[in-house]
């Protein structure tokens, strides 16, 4: 088995099914894949539709636990000599996968990559394009500096703006809604932290495979289109087509800034002096009480 394709679904039923049917037609048979779809207990009848309409595939029905939980529940399954993490809001083009395959084999240093991941609106999903949020990345991107000299490695570091997004490099984050694994580097970091219950589990894995000197690749050769937000709701752009209700959508924002307080603390707290770790975890607080005040 050259490939398996990793599905964490929670309440994505019809897009789920969009996502399964891109792969079946557009994945030639020159490579050999199996899919594994694991459900986060959806309560839209994703499961049912797995079984019905896709009964070849390995559908692992789960308790939500979180999309970190889940991914490891199907890469212990997985026999692939790669991993794909997928998300189920997206749509797989022509020799995309068969592509990504051939770039892994070929750059042996790759511990992960993605291709260009392409929203519904033609923008570029930029957490597939991602520096590590060290406190200068975060504070540029979070006060706006970032938008203000996009293109500058100076003020741009979490985006990586002054990057040319129409070539192949090295980056230091991708998304987990495309996430193209070596096996050998995700056995050496001990795959995902369950730590993470959704956001922040994507940097996290990336920081860990450069820890232990993966490269992280950006191969915008190969594309997906990524819907983005559909099960969490925390995204402008897609909020006419979320499936998720006003407490999915509060959890996520939660979960959100406690993936950046985890985060903090696990790589940067012994790194930094403690009067930065407070002004880090009081602009936290500060913008997590912002966010949620629109639920109010």
């Amino acid at each position: 088995m050259k490939l398996s394709i990793i599905i964490v679904s929670f309440n994505a039923k019809k897009y789920l099914q969009e996502c399964l049917e891109s792969i079946n037609k557009n994945v030639s048979s020159s490579i050999s894949y199996e899919i594994i779809v694991v459900d986060n207990a959806s309560s839209d009848g994703s499961a049912e539709m797995v079984k019905k309409v896709f009964p070849k595939i390995t559908l692992v029905e789960n308790e939500n636990e979180g999309f970190a939980k889940a991914n490891n529940k199907g890469v212990s399954i997985a026999k692939g000599e790669y991993l794909l993490f997928l998300n189920p809001d997206t749509i797989v083009y022509k020799k995309t996968i068969e592509g990504m395959y051939d770039f892994m084999q070929d750059h042996k240093d790759c511990g992960a990559a993605t291709c260009r991941v392409v929203m519904a609106n033609g923008q570029l999903d930029y957490a597939s394009h991602r520096g590590f949020p060290t406190p200068w990345n975060s504070f540029c991107y979070f006060s706006g500096l970032t938008k203000l000299f996009p293109h500058t490695r100076f003020f741009s570091g979490y985006t990586m703006g002054y990057k040319d997004v129409h070539t192949i490099h090295k980056i230091d984050a991708l998304a987990g809604a495309f996430m193209f694994t070596r096996r050998e580097a995700g056995e050496a970091v001990n795959w995902w932290d369950a730590d993470y219950f959704f956001n922040g589990e994507d940097i996290d894995f990336c920081y860990r495979l450069t820890e232990k000197k993966w490269r992280i690749y950006y191969v915008p050769t190969y594309s997906i289109l990524h819907y983005a937000g559909i099960s969490g709701g925390t995204k402008e752009h897609s909020q006419e087509l979320t499936t998720a209700n006003r407490e999915t959508k509060i959890r996520t924002q939660k979960t959100r800034f406690n993936a950046m307080r985890l985060f903090y603390t696990k790589h940067y707290k012994k790194k930094y002096p403690l009067f930065l770790t407070w002004l880090v975890f009081k602009a936290i607080d500060y913008k997590e009480k912002k966010v949620l005040q629109q639920f109010i």
